[in-house]
């Protein structure tokens, strides 16, 4: 028999062994906001699929559980959320519709940020007249970087319990995330210590965490109540309360209406600034480092145009 043709049984039967070995499925993950799906990408690799529910200029308040959302529910394997009640108004809706035994609340595969850290701002008490308020405190603890490490080694954590058989290599992924962090925490320290003692006006109290880390004092909200979009009256009121305090922002998230803002702003001469509140907010957001350096060398670099009492 030929040589050559015993060396191409030899290829073929090589090639035959390597499309009949079962292919490793990747750990599928839907993630409610982009900050999530960043995040399991980071330390998921090449081992995971995840996808956010949300875009970055989309209010996740406010989602529909839309046919194509449900079908993703469907298939996951792991749904991580932020939780608070962030996305009480279709998380509950798509766990359902989505019959998926693997993502519902108690399952491995049901991961909430929120769960892992203390939140801030826990209301007294709770009624329908305080508008939109969330009964276990503020949900919007990505932009605190140390409560954000620490959800990240929670749900390494939980990836590892999930993917057993790749434990090492998620360890080893969050330990690179931890090391480029915390390098990344002292460069925002250095911003931050130029931002400390400032004042601002936000459109929500979506800025909460970072405002507390970095030092920068909330003089008022343009929303009159929670959820609730700026009325006339109420930015009149705020009106006069920023001519007489020396307030050197006025924060909105791109994804909110800035008009009430962009008002006040006329009318104070004071900064507006439009921020992205998540990854892909922006070209220069692409993920979750890039997001806080865009964000703190933006508030650094504005120039502050303060009316003095």
């Amino acid at each position: 028999m030929p040589m050559n043709f015993k060396k191409s049984q030899i290829i073929l039967l090589f090639l035959a062994g390597i499309l009949t070995q079962p292919v490793l499925a990747k750990v599928d993950i839907l993630t409610c906001e982009p900050e999530w799906q960043s995040l399991a990408e980071a330390l998921g690799g090449d081992k995971v699929n995840a996808a956010s529910a949300t875009t970055a200029l989309q209010d996740p308040h406010h989602i529909e559980a839309r046919p194509s959302l449900i079908a993703k529910a469907r298939r996951a394997d792991m749904i991580f959320c932020t939780g608070a009640d962030l996305e009480i108004g279709w998380l509950p809706l798509l766990l359902s519709k989505s019959g998926n035994a693997r993502i519902q609340v108690g399952q491995p595969g049901y991961f909430l940020a929120s769960d892992h850290v203390e939140l801030i701002e826990k209301p007294s008490s709770v009624s329908r007249s305080q508008g939109d308020v969330h009964a276990a405190g503020n949900p919007h603890v990505h932009w605190d970087p140390k409560r954000l490490l620490v959800i990240a080694d929670a749900f390494t954590t939980r990836l590892q319990s999930m993917d057993v058989e790749n434990s090492a290599y998620y360890q080893q992924r969050y330990a690179a995330f931890e090391a480029k962090w915390n390098a990344s925490m002292s460069r925002w320290q250095t911003l931050a210590r130029q931002l400390q003692g400032k004042k601002v006006v936000v459109h929500h109290k979506n800025w909460s965490y970072l405002l507390n880390w970095v030092g920068i004092e909330m003089i008022a909200d343009l929303e009159p109540k929670p959820g609730l979009p700026p009325t006339s009256g109420h930015l009149a009121s705020l009106l006069d309360v920023v001519r007489n305090t020396e307030v050197d922002y006025i924060l909105v998230a791109n994804y909110q209406d800035d008009k009430g803002a962009q008002w006040l702003g006329e009318k104070s001469n004071i900064a507006v600034i439009n921020l992205p509140f998540t990854v892909g907010g922006n070209n220069n957001a692409s993920d979750l480092v890039s997001l806080y350096d865009n964000v703190l060398m933006t508030l650094t670099n504005t120039n502050t145009n303060t009316n003095q009492p």
